[in-house]
Formats: C-alpha cells, sequence, structure tokens
C-alpha cells in the first residue's frame, strides 16, 4: 500500500477561461470544485493505474465536509484528522493557451493537540505500507521537523519515503534522509538559493539536494521533464514529446505518483522517472487539474526519451 499525507488540503476551485492577459477582461468558460492537495492527487493517480492506496488528510469547517463529501466517490479509502479551523480554499484560473496562476490561502493554524492527532495517525498506518508519500504544505503551527519526525519513523518501520514539499519543510526533512525528494525546479531554486538555467545546471542541483541528504532526488522540469539522481550514483535525465500544454498545475503531483506507482510494480529507478515524466506530461495535456489515465499515460511514455547522464 501506498500512503499519502496531506497536512494541508483544500478545497480547489478551478476556472478556465478564454484567455488570460494583464489588465484585459477574460471570459469564464468553465468552473468546478473538487478536493485539492498534493498527497490527495497523489492518491487520485495511484488508484487509477491500479495501486493500492490511503488517503490520510485534515479536515475542518464547510470546505473540510465538502472536502469529505468530494473524496466519499474517489474509489481509494481516505482517512480524516478533524481539526477545529476551516481547511483552505485555493484557486486556480487557466486558460486554452496553458496559461495559469494559482492562488492557494496558507491553510487553519492547528494546534499542539491536532499536531500530534495527525502524526499518530500516519503512525498507526504504517505497518502496513510499503510507501509514505508526504506532500506538500505544512499549515501554520506545525513544526518545521513533523516531515523529518514521519520520515524517521517511517524508516524505523522499514516503510520508503517520498518527500514533495517546499521551504524550511524540505530543508530540514533531508537531514532525515528520505528515500527520494521531487522538487521542481522553482523549489529547488529557492533551496540552494541560485538561478538553475542550464541542463547542467539541474543534473549539479540534483546532485547537491542529494548531498543535503536525500537518498534519491527527481528534479521536476516541466515542459523539459525530469532529472534523477540516485543513490547508486547514476544520474539520468527523462525528456519528453513537445505536447500541447492546457494546464501544468498537478503535473508535479502525477510525477511523483506514478514514480512511486512504477517502483511498486517492479520498474527500475530510470525506468520510474521515465513513467513520473510521462504521467506529468499527459496530465499537462488536460484542461483544468485533471490526471492522465493510464492509457494515455502510456501512449506518451513510448515518446518519453530516457538518457543516462552519469
Amino acid at each position: 500500500m501506498i500512503l499519502t499525507l496531506t497536512a494541508n488540503p483544500a478545497i480547489d476551485r478551478n476556472v478556465t477561461v478564454d484567455r488570460l492577459a494583464f489588465d484585459d477582461r477574460a471570459y469564464i468558460l468553465d468552473t468546478r470544485k473538487s478536493a485539492g492537495g498534493r498527497g490527495i492527487n497523489a492518491s487520485c493517480v495511484i488508484h487509477s493505474f491500479g495501486g493500492r492506496t490511503l488517503a490520510i488528510a485534515i479536515c475542518g469547517g464547510k470546505a473540510g465536509r465538502q472536502l469529505e463529501e468530494y473524496l466519499g466517490c474517489c474509489g481509494f479509502p481516505c482517512e480524516f484528522v478533524r481539526v477545529r479551523s476551516e481547511i483552505r480554499t485555493n484557486l486556480t484560473i487557466a486558460d486554452r493557451h496553458g496559461l495559469a496562476i494559482k492562488l492557494n490561502e496558507m491553510g487553519p493554524e492547528l494546534t499542539a493537540a491536532e499536531v500530534a492527532r495527525l502524526e499518530k495517525a500516519v503512525r498507526t498506518k504504517l505497518g502496513g505500507a510499503r510507501w509514505l508519500m508526504l506532500c506538500g504544505s505544512l499549515p501554520p503551527g506545525v513544526p518545521a521537523d513533523f516531515y523529518a519526525r514521519l520520515i524517521r519513523a517511517a524508516e524505523q518501520a522499514g516503510v520508503r519515503t517520498l518527500l514533495d514539499a517546499d521551504g524550511e519543510a524540505l530543508e530540514t526533512a533531508l537531514e532525515a534522509h528520505p528515500t527520494v525528494v521531487t522538487p521542481n525546479q522553482q523549489e529547488a531554486e529557492r533551496l540552494l538559493s541560485r538561478a538553475l538555467l542550464t541542463r547542467a545546471h539541474f543534473q549539479e542541483a540534483a546532485e547537491r539536494i542529494r548531498g543535503m541528504g536525500a537518498r534519491n532526488v527527481v528534479l521536476s522540469l516541466g515542459a523539459r521533464g525530469a532529472v534523477g539522481a540516485f543513490e547508486d550514483g547514476s544520474a539520468w535525465e527523462a525528456i519528453p514529446p513537445r505536447v500541447e500544454a492546457l494546464c501544468p498545475i498537478g503535473a508535479g503531483d502525477a510525477l511523483a505518483a506514478a514514480f512511486v506507482w512504477a517502483l511498486t510494480s517492479d520498474a527500475t529507478r530510470p525506468e520510474a522517472l521515465q513513467w513520473g515524466v510521462a504521467a506529468g506530461t499527459a496530465s499537462a495535456r488536460l484542461p483544468g487539474v485533471s490526471f492522465a489515465s493510464p492509457e494515455q499515460t502510456r501512449e506518451i511514455l513510448a515518446r518519453v526519451s530516457l538518457e543516462r547522464a552519469a
């Protein structure tokens, strides 16, 4: 089983417009609401690929009740840790040409008791898991070492970990040696305090992040694919075909989920990297925040170039 944690879930309001242009009007073509959060998104992808997954998330207020309602028919089990305050609502605006704006609230402030209950919920489920995916931001009130504590607990239970986070939560968790981290380019630039512009920069950045504690690094580069730096010392690039991207938001979640799913299906790390890039690319071709099916992903997989960099 692949266990996912979304410590800061949301109700996502996804708006599709005809075009996004500065200082000009846009016309809304479609709007919908859905359950949001990186871990929830990962569980959706894993489930659609035929994997077993359990999603853990906090839940509170009217938006929390909506979250439970939306996930009630998702097809995979969810466990909610109820909190006093309202969970956040996020807004994504995307046009038909692939431009997108994502506006996220900070999330509810958790009490120490709520943080303890969330940690206990994860620790209780480790015995039945092969992987623990720690995904997304931490809401206010959650200490920066929260993910690090869970990574150490997972290691003691023999469970591998994937960390998909940013900022202080990412930097602190690296010290706990997660099995794999999956930063995107912007997250890696913030972590390393430098711009990443060239292929050599990307490869160097992946190796530097691995040197900071991660056993394996998958650096997600959007339309340029991903770079993998693995614990056996090898480095790989997965380069996707050119596609018309309608909404790239959520593609990184699909990449991380497909990477873990492929590893549980006995793929090698480079093959899992290829699967991840295929899933992210196929998802970016879909309107709104949507995730590609296995069939759509396989169609792209055949066109993802896998090259050894070191």
